[in-house]
């Protein structure tokens, strides 16, 4: 069987929560190969496993160079091991005794932190969904793991029914709150991870930033509690040594080095044998349900 084949099959069991983006009506697989909807906007399965929902293509700057990397420092690294263990713990706890639920991870990337999490506790879980506006990104994600459902789509326009989602995942990624309020259900989880001020320091470091006004995450945490009830508010740090060309990875996913000088970058590389740290806010919230 085909990955197109393949993901015809996984995408058919959860249809039912899927709508099409065009016109939002009810979308169904037909021919094994196609999103239809009865307005009769038809999507495409490529043939790595992915749906593309887009009208036009996004004007991201996310490479596959990036993406590789990115794969590389999620991987192969423990750099966001402690991040994946307790998403881990959140989600089965939250679904602990049910089944039939989605998991959608809300500018999934390539695809790694959503495998991670769900390659702990797959039994917990019927599906995953990863939705990227960065056609690069989905396809690596659709050729590597071909138990989760992907699609290229906007977050301002989810492909999912409302209350169609039991835990929303949005790893260092932009949001879109009332969507991500449409899509869950009434005791569903959206689950946050941002940065705090000390996340990647020593690349801030050598890249000259140092001494600029230390960085802040209140806005970003005070916006995600007006639209949602705080459950638990978690704070995660972790510093893990890596290789020179681990750093080398960081360097090309991370935004911070995107526009640095190549010395900078190097000098960075070179200091192999020192720990990177990690440091995260981890927002876990329910909707704010009204009477």
């Amino acid at each position: 069987m085909s990955s197109k084949e393949e993901m015809a099959k996984l995408i058919q069991n959860y249809e039912q929560k899927l709508r099409c983006p065009l016109c939002h009506q009810a979308i169904h697989v037909a021919d094994s190969s196609k999103l239809v909807c009865k307005n009769h906007h038809a999507f495409d399965l490529a043939k790595q496993g992915y749906v593309n929902l887009l009208n036009q293509p996004s004007d991201s700057q996310y490479d596959k160079k990036l993406f590789t990397s990115r794969r590389e420092i999620i991987t192969q690294t423990n750099l966001y091991q402690l991040l994946h263990q307790k998403l881990s713990e959140i989600i089965a706890n939250h679904l602990k005794g049910r089944s039939g639920q989605i998991l959608l991870d809300a500018g999934s990337g390539e695809g790694s932190h959503l495998e991670q999490v769900t390659g702990k506790q797959k039994e917990s879980l019927n599906a995953g969904i990863g939705i990227d506006i960065s056609k690069e990104g989905v396809k690596m994600a659709a050729g590597k793991y071909k138990s989760q459902m992907w699609f290229v789509a906007d977050l301002a326009n989810l492909p999912l029914i409302d209350q169609s989602v039991a835990v929303i995942m949005n790893i260092l990624s932009p949001a879109n709150y009332q969507e991500f309020k449409r899509v869950l259900e009434d005791d569903g989880l959206v689950i946050k991870v941002v940065p705090r001020a000390g996340y990647l320091a020593e690349l801030r470091e050598v890249l000259g930033k140092k001494n600029e006004q230390a960085y802040d995450n209140e806005k970003i945490t005070s916006l995600f509690k007006e639209h949602f009830h705080i459950v638990d508010e978690i704070s995660l740090t972790d510093q893990v040594l890596l290789s020179s060309e681990e750093r080398a990875h960081l360097a090309q996913m991370a935004p911070l080095a995107w526009h640095a000088e190549q010395e900078e970058i190097e000098q960075f590389i070179e200091r192999g044998s020192e720990k990177v740290t990690v440091d995260l806010d981890v927002l876990i919230g329910k909707r704010k349900l009204t009477k």
